[in-house]
C-alpha cells in the first residue's frame, strides 16, 4: 500500500540526498559516519551507504569532467602533430574504420584496447 507521503502531498520535505548534499557542499572531506551524525542531530536518518553513494555521484561528475578535458587535449595535438595536417590524419582514420567494418566497430576496438 502506497502511504499518503509518496502520493505527492503538498508539505513534501526535502529528500534526505539533498541533505546529504547540502552537508557534504560545507565540508567534502567529512566522514560517512560524521555526516550520519550530523544530520541525525537535525531529525534526518540517513544511511553511510547513501551518504557514499551521494559522495560518489557528486564526484563521478567533476571526475568525468576532468578526464574527458584530459584525454581529449592529447589527442587533438597528437593526431595534429602527427603528420602535421588534421584534414590526412582524419582521412586515415576514416579508411581504418572502413577497413574493420565502420567507426562504431573501430571505437569498439580502441576502447578495447584501452582497457
Amino acid at each position: 500500500m502506497a502511504s499518503a507521503s509518496s502520493n505527492g502531498s503538498a508539505s513534501k520535505a526535502p529528500s534526505k540526498s539533498s541533505a546529504v548534499r547540502s552537508v557534504l557542499r560545507e565540508n567534502r572531506k567529512l566522514m560517512a559516519k560524521e555526516v550520519v551524525s550530523a544530520l541525525a542531530e537535525n531529525g534526518i536518518g540517513v544511511t553511510e551507504g547513501l551518504v557514499y553513494f551521494v559522495k560518489g555521484q557528486m564526484k563521478g561528475k567533476r571526475g568525468r569532467k576532468k578526464k574527458a578535458s584530459q584525454v581529449v587535449a592529447p589527442v587533438a595535438t597528437v593526431a595534429v602533430s602527427a603528420n602535421g595536417d588534421a584534414v590526412k590524419t582524419i582521412l586515415k582514420i576514416k579508411g581504418w574504420a572502413s577497413e574493420v567494418g565502420g567507426l562504431t566497430k573501430l571505437k569498439g576496438l580502441v576502447d578495447a584496447l584501452s582497457e
